[in-house]
């Protein structure tokens, strides 16, 4: 019986230990995990804080017995510190700190990602978190609890930040976002970043743009927070979040080779470098289906998928990574902001022609009550009409997720921007119209790409 040994119990390699006891139910899977917490929703570690979700261990995909109810073995707390591919072995640290020698046929490291630790001074201050991992969560929920603290400043306007922002508001916090950009959430473009900051500051919080934090310090029981051009704050609470970098200090123990990006280097069929070594998830490069290479894309939907590849093929398959193009969709008070493909600047700068739109149209039949504004951008290439990206901004409630999901089929399909037109769409007045927004602003597009050439000829 052949044993596979998954280390890093999240979305990857619980997806991977799943798929391969569906492929070989003889295969003797071993998942080994730093913390306590297996399968567990990081992403939603946000919405506990806020109290939406008030008990964490709702945050769970699957119970340990669960997962062990399906044949998989799990060690907890146990750290891996170092591989030895000739003899297919792992050295780890028991929680008692003791070095425990296990063996594999197989292995997949689905180690994940760290938070992003930027060069400021006092990082290590109490009352300073990050929010990566269930531990961090606890120890943010702790210090809301027992200190009850009255302000919060967020250091980064990613997608993390973002949420943590609307959440430590829902908490009762007076909240201040500082980003070093221009505008908050730069994974879209200035204008919808524009909207969500107007979003952020309609809700009572303070956004700060072209700031770098560089210090912290104690200040009584308080943070004092200060960065360049003369800023300075005072908080109860700083959360930073300025991004992850991809966790690969144990495999680079087992000689697996890293690409350009940082991460650990993997093929479709998620193989590293070293024989009989996988990789999936947040530590890993992630194809890129529109650039055709690989890019760091650490998103909870790859790593499911990144993971179910590795585990069947650990188990004998035969299966291949099919690429991303990087969809996502974050929450916002009631804005929806979602994404996917290239953008703009982002597809100029792979070798296109881009043209985008900027569309605006009301989510469903504006005589039926509770309709919204929905404002979507689309990017196509001049030369060939093929979809490159798109980007959505509405009403939570508007299918703004649904709606990029449609963007996203196509463009994962090789559509043209005009073959959007031709999808056969659901349309009921409480929910869209006879031409959905998603086409609607094919057709502007469209319209503009005439205009173009026309200009051209």
């Amino acid at each position: 019986m052949s044993h596979l040994l998954i280390i890093g119990g999240s979305d990857a390699g619980i997806s991977a230990a799943l798929r391969a006891r569906e492929i070989d139910p003889l295969v003797e899977v071993t998942v080994m995990l730093a913390d306590d917490f297996p399968n567990y929703s990081i992403c939603g570690l946000p919405f506990f804080l806020s109290g939406e979700v008030p008990d964490w261990h709702n945050l769970a995909h699957r119970t340990k017995d669960d997962i062990l109810a399906t044949g998989i073995q799990l060690l907890t707390n146990h750290r891996a510190i170092a591989i030895h591919p000739d003899s297919h072995t792992v050295i780890a640290l028991t929680p008692d700190q003791q070095e425990v020698q296990l063996t594999y046929d197989r292995l997949i490291l689905a180690t994940g990602a760290a938070s992003k630790h930027p060069p400021i001074d006092g990082l290590d201050l109490p009352g300073v978190y990050f929010l990566r991992w269930m531990e961090d969560s606890f120890a943010v929920h702790q210090h809301l609890t027992q200190h009850s603290p009255r302000s919060a400043l967020v250091v980064g306007g990613g997608y993390i930040g973002m949420e943590m922002a609307d959440a430590l508001t829902l908490a009762g916090l007076e909240v201040t976002v500082v980003e070093h950009s221009p505008t908050v959430l730069k994974t879209v473009d200035a204008t919808f970043g524009e909207r969500v900051a107007d979003e952020l500051r309609r809700h009572g919080v303070q956004v700060v743009n072209g700031i770098s934090v560089q210090t912290i310090q104690q200040k009584q029981d308080q943070l004092w927070v200060k960065g360049s051009e003369n800023f300075e704050a005072i908080a109860d609470l700083v959360l930073v979040a300025v991004g992850a970098r991809p966790t690969t200090e144990l495999a680079e123990t087992a000689g697996v080779e890293l690409g350009k990006t940082g991460a650990i280097k993997v093929n479709p069929h998620m193989e590293t470098t070293v024989p009989q070594i996988y990789a999936a998830g947040d530590c890993v490069e992630t194809q890129h289906r529109l650039l055709e290479m690989p890019t760091y894309l650490p998103l909870g939907t790859t790593a499911h998928k990144q993971g179910r590849t590795a585990g069947e093929n650990a188990a004998g398959g035969d299966a291949a990574f099919a690429g991303s193009l990087g969809t996502q969709v974050v929450k916002i008070f009631e804005l929806a902001i979602a994404r996917t493909g290239l953008r703009e600047a982002e597809a100029r700068e792979a070798g296109y022609t881009p043209i985008t739109v900027e569309f605006e149209t009301w989510d469903h039949k504006v005589y039926y009550p509770g309709a919204h504004p929905l404002r979507i951008r689309v990017t196509g290439d001049v030369h060939t009409q093929r979809l490159l990206g798109a980007q959505m901004i509405g009403h939570y409630q508007g299918e703004i997720a649904k709606r990029i999901d449609i963007f996203a089929t196509a463009i994962f399909c090789g559509f043209k921007v005009a073959d959007l037109n031709d999808l056969d769409l659901s349309y009921t007045p409480p929910l869209s119209s006879p031409w959905d927004p998603v086409q609607m602003a094919a057709q502007a597009w469209q319209k503009e790409w005439r205009r173009a050439i026309a200009l051209k000829s």
